[in-house]
């Protein structure tokens, strides 16, 4: 058919980290509409509506394998789950946001929130494991190298 490209989120906000469904149906992702960055769902076909995720901030969001969870990251760095029922027609109901664990993810500085620059910080397997970058707050613990070692088991 004609592939001719189309806007799917166009508002004066700014609307970034967007992530399909599995099935492609729906699109989660992060916007600054209300003065912070809250996560939404809207359809990626057909309709302009849109409902809310989280309800104290979020930042990438990411979906669970069968569609039925949606992660995300608070702006204070906690991971969250919200269950998602399977839509019907033009309405879909997000499940209340439970937290999973503190996260210690790089966030705000330089990592930035929207734009460009704004990179995934975590991934969510197959299985339903996560991948983390965390920050490291500990020194670096220090590698000895012994040479000629076999030196010292001769008596």
């Amino acid at each position: 058919g004609d592939r001719k490209p189309f806007p799917v989120v166009q508002t004066p906000f700014d609307d970034v980290q967007g992530q399909f469904s599995p099935d492609g149906r729906s699109l989660a992702y992060a916007s600054d509409e209300t003065g912070r960055y809250e996560i939404y769902i809207r359809p990626f076909r057909g309709t302009d509506s849109r409902w809310q995720v989280s309800t104290g901030g979020g930042i990438y969001p990411r979906w669970r394998r069968d569609g039925r969870e949606l992660f995300f990251v608070t702006l204070d760095g906690r991971m969250m789950a919200a269950p998602i029922p399977l839509p019907r027609a033009d309405r879909l109901t997000p499940g209340q946001p439970v937290q999973l664990f503190a996260t210690r993810l790089a966030l705000g500085g330089n990592t930035g929130i929207g734009g460009v620059y704004s990179t995934p910080q975590y991934d969510v397997t197959a299985d339903g494991r996560f991948l983390l970058n965390v920050t490291a707050d500990d020194a670096p613990v220090p590698i000895t190298v012994v040479l000629n070692w076999t030196a010292a088991l001769k008596p």
